[in-house]
C-alpha cells in the first residue's frame, strides 16, 4: 500500500468533485436534473479511474485504455440525457448532454495531474452554461433568429 499515493487521489477527488460542483451549478440552479451532483460524480469518477490507471507501473497503457472507456461510458450516459419531445419534434438535453461529457475530460485531466486545463475547462464549461442568462446573449440570439426567419427560402 502506498498511502501517499492514496492520499494525493484524495486531493485529486476534492478538486473534482469543486470543479464538477461547479459545473454543475448553473443546471441545479435553473432546475435541470443533472445538476451538482451529477456532474460531481462524472468528474470523480473521470479522476479516479484516471489515478488509478496512472499508478499501474506494470501496464503502461492502462492510462489511455480507461481514457478512451471514460469517453465512450460517459458518452453511453449522455445519450440517455437527451430525449425528443414528440409534441414539437426538438431535441432536448443535448446542452446538459455534451457539459456532462467535457466534465469527464475534466476528471481525465485532474488524474492527470494537468490542473490549470482542469480548471480552465471549468470555468468555460460554466461560462457556456451561464450563457441562456445573460441578456447580450438573448438579444444576439433573437437577433439571429429574426434574421433567419425573415430571410427569403430559395426554390431548390
Amino acid at each position: 500500500m502506498d498511502i501517499k499515493f492514496e492520499l494525493i487521489i484524495v486531493g485529486k477527488l476534492l478538486i473534482s468533485l469543486l470543479l464538477g460542483g461547479l459545473i454543475g451549478l448553473d443546471r441545479e440552479t435553473h432546475g435541470i436534473d443533472a445538476g451538482i451532483r451529477t456532474y460531481a460524480a462524472v468528474c470523480i469518477g473521470a479522476a479516479i479511474f484516471t489515478s488509478i490507471a496512472g499508478h499501474l507501473e506494470n501496464d503502461l497503457s492502462a492510462p489511455s485504455r480507461i481514457i478512451a472507456n471514460i469517453i465512450t461510458g460517459v458518452g453511453f450516459l449522455c445519450a440517455g440525457i437527451i430525449y425528443r419531445n414528440n409534441n414539437s419534434d426538438t431535441l432536448h438535453g443535448l446542452t446538459t448532454a455534451a457539459t456532462v461529457w467535457c466534465t469527464a475530460g475534466v476528471g481525465v485531466a485532474i488524474g492527470l495531474n494537468m490542473f490549470v486545463i482542469a480548471i480552465a475547462s471549468t470555468l468555460a464549461l460554466y461560462f457556456l452554461l451561464s450563457l441562456q442568462n445573460q441578456k447580450w446573449y438573448i438579444r444576439w440570439k433573437q437577433k439571429i433568429a429574426d434574421k433567419l426567419s425573415t430571410k427569403p427560402k430559395s426554390d431548390s
